[in-house]
């Protein structure tokens, strides 16, 4: 090779290691946090925090640097709310439609793609830490499902940790409590392609003994959001002597009940109840890692998102969020679906800026991977044919444009066609579960029934909401009005149409948990016969109604 070939040998070497380099350093680290059943009026930026006696300065500074969206979604619980944000599909297609009982086994699906899997293809470093709620097998927790490590995660909503304790349940039948004491996991710990090990066990007192002896012990539910702290700040810590790009998970388990503030918050609140002390414990913690990153100085570069897994649980008042819509989480009413949400994006994002577009969890997917330079797979991770849900919301955080969704599906736990529907500013309510407010008045909490209300189908015609002119979902316009909205159902049925249709090249995968939905009919085989063979035609007509 002459002195001049190896030259430019050279010279194109360097080039091609700095395009490298800046193609790696032009990616952002991605903070996500998640808490467990807040409000929408909970926080600061939505009026709460101080208004309400719990005051929110981290959170609020959030809303203050970067973005606040008014129109965000999530599901109605927590398994579906996670299962939608991990992996950027409705719930019914990965089968993660139901809360599951420890012991059940089974959760995520190993051929669903999720954040970190999908991120390690851009190269990303990958941490997982806190609430799970995805299923208890090998197959289905964090290490296996592409996060690098996984520290402190629990697999249970919070109660869930209470079963086993005779404090709670002293009622309890002893081999019932043997069961649960059992098949209860605590948390957990692990890297990818190593068994998780348990850390410690989780139960519902004021104690934090993580290790006896030498041996794991037990950390009571007010201490375990100290350890999702810990766990986030340690990575950061160690992030930080890395040039490699990184996505860290960070799931509380506040404020989902029962409220048990670790012992430092308690009475911290104006209100001193247990809800407010537990929302200024979740604040503080957030502030405490938001700390962490801008000391690493990683801030400058990362893009860090904060949301919820479903709207508030009212029912459990006075355990529960706060929401100023109707209804609550179970429910396909606005408050049991419309949560809060953050981005901050230094020099991307500008500082106070709001946003009023339809987005949600599902498309953290496809925003995510779209900052990240990552193309979303179009087969699962067994090589079968797959689809997401998921819309890039990256032009709205920049201010170059906005999300291509125009409309929200709402799904309770059994339903593939959607309980309801919103397209534009209309929403559509099939399933009225919860009832219709009469009762107590259609502000109210609907009286215990969200979970607990059953599925309660309209015939013939949906109620029909206009969310500018009335959020709260209290005035049906479709015909009882001074002019009726039926021409609304136009676009409606053709956005449902067009979600069923996908069923037919992208069928849902089994549920990973089954609720008893009553005795299966003869009537009720006959019907999914049909519906299958109309499906397999092309579809299915969703007729308007004539009013008469």
């Amino acid at each position: 090779m002459t002195l001049m070939a190896t030259g430019l040998a050279m010279m194109a070497t360097v080039s091609l290691t700095s395009s490298v380099a800046y193609a790696q350093s032009s990616q952002p680290n991605i903070l996500l946090i998640v808490s467990d059943d807040t409000g929408y009026g909970d926080l600061g930026p939505y009026g709460g925090g101080e208004g309400r006696g719990m005051p929110t300065p981290n959170i609020d500074r959030l809303a203050d640097e970067g973005m606040t969206f008014y129109s965000f979604y999530a599901q109605p619980s927590c398994t579906p709310g996670r299962a939608a944000m991990l992996t950027g599909r409705i719930p019914n297609r990965s089968g993660m439609t139901t809360v599951a009982f420890q012991g059940q086994g089974g959760g995520l699906p190993a051929a669903e793609w999720t954040l970190g899997s999908v991120l390690k293809l851009g190269g990303y470093q990958t941490y997982f830490t806190g609430k799970w709620h995805l299923g208890e097998a090998d197959y289905a927790l964090p290490n296996a499902q592409g996060f690098d490590e996984m520290k402190y995660v629990g697999l249970y909503h919070l109660n869930a940790y209470t079963y086993a304790d005779p404090t709670w349940f002293p009622d309890m039948d002893p081999k019932l409590r043997a069961m649960f004491q059992k098949v209860t996991k605590g948390a957990l710990s692990g890297k990818a392609g190593e068994k998780a090990v348990e850390e410690f066990k989780i139960n519902g007192q004021y104690v934090d003994t993580p290790e006896v002896n030498g041996a794991s012990g037990v950390v009571g539910i007010p201490y375990f959001d100290s350890y999702v702290e810990k766990a986030a700040i340690g990575f950061l810590d160690e992030a930080a002597k890395s040039d490699k790009p990184f996505f860290i998970d960070v799931n509380f388990m506040k404020v989902h009940q029962p409220n048990m503030p670790a012992p430092e918050f308690e009475h911290k609140s104006m209100s001193k109840s247990k809800y407010a002390d537990s929302i200024v414990e979740l604040d503080t913690r957030i502030g405490r890692i938001m700390d962490k990153l801008r000391e690493t100085g990683k801030d400058k570069n990362t893009l860090v998102f904060y949301t919820t897994d479903n709207g508030a649980w009212q029912d459990v008042y006075p355990d529960a969020g706060y929401t100023p819509f109707r209804g609550t989480k179970g429910t396909v009413r606005e408050g049991g679906n419309r949560v809060p949400a953050l981005a901050v994006w230094p020099g991307k994002i500008k500082p106070a800026s709001k946003n009023h577009d339809i987005v949600g969890g599902l498309d953290l997917m496809a925003t995510f991977a779209s900052v990240a330079g990552v193309a979303l797979p179009d087969k699962d991770r067994e090589g079968k044919p797959m689809m997401f849900d998921s819309y890039d919301m990256s032009p709205i955080l920049r201010g170059t444009g906005k999300s291509e969704r125009t409309s929200w599906f709402y799904f309770t736990e059994n339903e593939l066609s959607p309980g309801a529907a919103r397209v534009g500013n209309y929403k559509a309510v099939f399933n009225l579960r919860g009832d219709n407010g009469q009762e107590t008045g259609g502000l109210a909490v609907d009286s215990n029934l969200g979970w607990k209300g059953a599925t309660k189908y309209v015939a013939t015609v949906p109620q029909v909401f206009d969310l500018w002119q009335d959020p709260q979902e209290r005035y049906d316009i479709f015909m009882n009005n001074y002019t009726e909205r039926t021409w609304t159902m136009v676009t409606i049925s053709a956005a449902i149409k067009d979600l069923m249709k996908t069923y037919i090249e992208y069928p849902p995968r089994k549920l990973q948990s089954e609720t008893y939905t009553g005795p299966i009919e003869i009537s009720k085989y006959q019907q999914f016969e049909w519906v299958r063979d109309q499906l397999g035609k092309g579809g299915i007509d969703l007729p308007m109604p004539t009013g008469n």
